[in-house]
């Protein structure tokens, strides 16, 4: 099994001559030019990229595209799809819902897409409510919002409002950890996370991050957003759950020793599951782009080792492929 420790579970404070305004929360420790040269060209002129058979193997294992996610979705009822990396759409409380909604060919023109959205955005249903976990741009694609438009409720974390007031949008919530906006009858609780924000060099951490709880008659989801491990999963648990659904990242790991302060790997990801006491891990983050080192099937075999290690059904963890739709409904077997 490939190395995948866990940090303490306590974000340290944090001081540097530039202030963020949400330094205090961001996770450590802090990651720079320097680490940025040694993950991209010190380590792999050293050797220190894994290339091998099986990476080649575990390569071609991403993630399939549905196409029948647009007549699927449309039955009624609580419903999921995961469109692909961080972007899900969901029907839950009588609202169409989009988490951190990503339809860009390639993030910032330079990352391309591995696999298409699983769903068409001319097909997705009119959109009630957006939630942005936070403003790194493969979560806020600002060509993405635009084409949403003005229309649907945006709920975003702290800081962040001003970014869709310049994009003419009126109809914004800003909320801090455990704070909640209710619409109707869905709940949305802003939830702490372990990672920290930036669009460029000098904002770095101006604005705050976070993940979701959505609760409504049918239940309770959780979107993590991005995170490292820790103690938070527990207490969002404990606070607000039972939780039904976990939308949890289980990619973008690797390098462990650069992104072990900000992304959990898949193993955390099973971890926080079993914090969190959640009947459902829907796994996310993983197979749209390549972002890290680790193979871009790697995420799901590590994850589903994890589950058969410790017990954990096959019903209780879904793997989904890109435009998978799952039906909602926890009301029968709500503990």
């Amino acid at each position: 099994m490939p190395e995948c420790r866990t940090r303490p579970t306590s974000a340290k404070l944090c001081h540097h001559s530039a202030m963020g305004r949400f330094d205090d929360r961001a996770t450590q420790p802090r990651r720079g030019p320097a680490d940025m040269l040694r993950w991209k060209i010190v380590d792999p002129l050293r050797g220190r990229r894994r290339r091998d058979a099986e990476f080649a193997r575990l390569d071609k294992l991403g993630p399939q595209l549905r196409d029948d996610a647009t007549e699927r979705f449309a039955a009624p009822g609580a419903a999921a799809c995961w469109i692909g990396h961080a972007t899900w759409l969901l029907r839950l409380g009588g609202k169409i819902i989009l988490t951190d909604p990503m339809w860009s060919r390639a993030i910032s023109g330079m990352v391309p897409r591995l696999v298409p959205p699983g769903m068409p955005l001319d097909q997705v249903p009119a959109v009630d409510v957006v939630c942005i976990s936070h403003d790194h741009r493969d979560h806020m694609d600002l060509p993405t919002l635009k084409r949403l438009g003005p229309e649907p409720l945006y709920v975003v974390p702290l800081g962040n409002g001003r970014r869709l007031a310049k994009l003419g949008y009126q109809r914004v919530v800003e909320l801090d950890w455990w704070q909640s906006h209710d619409e109707g009858e869905l709940r949305v609780t802003l939830v702490p996370a372990r990672h920290w924000s930036m669009r460029a060099p000098w904002n770095r951490n101006d604005t705050l991050w976070g993940g979701f709880v959505l609760s409504g008659p049918e239940g309770v989801a959780y979107h993590a957003g991005d995170t490292a491990a820790g103690d938070h999963f527990a207490t969002i648990g404990a606070r607000l759950g039972p939780i039904d659904w976990a939308m949890l990242p289980i990619g973008g790991y690797a390098p462990r020793w650069f992104m072990e302060p900000q992304h959990i790997c898949p193993e955390e990801a099973g971890d926080a599951f079993v914090s969190l006491t959640a009947r459902h891990l829907f796994a996310m983050h993983w197979g749209t782009f390549r972002l890290t080192d680790e193979a871009i099937g790697e995420p799901r075999e590590r994850l589903r080792a994890w589950s058969r290690a410790n017990d954990v059904p096959d019903n209780r963890v879904w793997l989904p492929n890109i435009g998978d739709v799952l039906s909602l409904d926890a009301r029968p077997g709500r503990r």
